[in-house]
């Protein structure tokens, strides 16, 4: 496993146990961090407040490169920001981080329900045309698929839309450049479950 990826296991191992470090998160910190940055790792995840990368993974300021969105959809912005972090911050670890109790994938469900409240709520954006293409992807496959089957698919949809989508990413990953990893978190445990590599 590549070693960027164990270092953020173990912090999150950390974390889940009660034994979070907070790393360098003093004022020498900030101090060396006036003039540039340099994170490990880019992580895009989920906006939800219950599942915020530094804190899951006991990083401090500068460790890593965050994005987050409502479902961790991936649009214009999302795609030119990773590619920032790939050729300006030589980040080699992407990480896609989905977790439990997605309220996208709900959304997304309830939709494929047919839940007539759900329409009305404006769940037609974006965010719901791609996590509900997950979702469709996750029962097409498995008609008694979850909701946690749902958060991993798009996990792993979503690595393969960056991929698909950003020549910058696609072609440093070819290289051997970049590593992109599909995560999700357990908001019960702690835990983040690694799911690709």
């Amino acid at each position: 496993m590549n070693t960027r990826i164990t270092n953020l296991i173990n912090g999150n191992r950390r974390f889940a146990t009660g034994n979070a470090e907070h790393p360098r998160q003093n004022k020498p910190t900030r101090a060396m961090l006036v003039d540039g940055q340099h994170p490990d790792a880019a992580v895009l995840s989920c906006s939800d407040s219950r599942a915020t990368p530094e804190i899951v993974f006991d990083q401090g300021l500068g460790d890593l490169f965050t994005i987050r969105t409502a479902g961790e959809v991936v649009d214009d912005a999302v795609l030119e920001s990773l590619e920032y972090a790939v050729e300006h911050l030589h980040v080699h670890l992407i990480v896609v981080m989905g977790h439990e109790n997605c309220g996208a994938v709900a959304a997304a469900l309830k939709v494929l329900a047919g839940d007539e409240h759900a329409e009305d709520e404006g769940f037609r954006s974006i965010l719901m045309r791609e996590v509900g293409a997950s979702a469709r992807l996750a029962f097409s496959d498995n008609e008694d698929a979850t909701a946690e089957d749902v958060e991993r698919i798009h996990v792993t949809q979503t690595i393969e839309a960056i991929v698909t989508d950003s020549a910058v990413i696609r072609n440093a990953v070819r290289a051997g450049d970049v590593a992109i990893v599909g995560a999700r978190y357990r908001l019960s445990d702690g835990l983040v479950e690694v799911l690709s590599s």
